[in-house]
């Protein structure tokens, strides 16, 4: 399993605004082959702050949500709202085990 954990901060006057494009891309990116999780993260501490976990098969399909149309979308809609660049890091998953 492939997982990215993507940490965000977005500016405090677009927080509703950022939930919504993420619901958008997440409604999507649930239905893309090969994905098995995107589970979106708010912090209860400081709103401002969000963890994405995205699980795939395989890189190669990690790869693939990055070329559609609502990945795209999201990515050129939030990018003035975030106060910083967005982090990823990649991890191997582990548990569950799954069949590729």
């Amino acid at each position: 399993m492939y997982v990215t954990i993507v940490y965000v901060s977005v500016k405090s006057n677009k927080i509703e605004d950022f939930k919504a494009a993420c619901q958008l891309n997440h409604e999507n990116s649930i239905l893309e082959p090969g994905n098995l999780r995107f589970d979106i993260l708010q912090s209860a501490e400081d709103p401002t702050k969000f963890v994405f976990y995205e699980a795939y098969k395989t890189k190669q399909d990690a790869v693939a949500h990055k070329e559609t149309k609502h990945y795209l979308t999201w990515r050129d809609t939030v990018a003035d709202w975030m106060t910083e660049p967005r982090h990823g890091v990649i991890c191997q998953g582990l548990y569950p085990v799954v069949n590729v």
